[in-house]
């Protein structure tokens, strides 16, 4: 299974980044650095994921594709 699509960036408003997971509803982190916002989010993919398992709710597979990679 490929991994979940992650996406980092600057936000003006909080003065840090953050990083989200597109699959995973509500699954976003804040960081200091680039860095730190993607070890918070993996994180709370772990504690996501462990929580749907453990709630019997349903996992997305991971299928989130950004427009850039996308084909025409």
């Amino acid at each position: 299974m490929k991994d979940y699509h992650i996406n980092i960036f600057y936000s003006e408003e909080d003065h840090g980044y953050i990083a989200d997971i597109p699959d995973l509803k509500a699954c976003s982190a804040f960081g200091e650095t680039p860095g730190q916002a993607l070890t918070e989010v993996l994180a709370a993919k772990e504690s996501w994921l462990a929580s749907a398992k453990s709630n019997g709710k349903p996992i997305p597979l991971p299928e989130y594709k950004p427009v850039i990679y996308q084909r025409a």
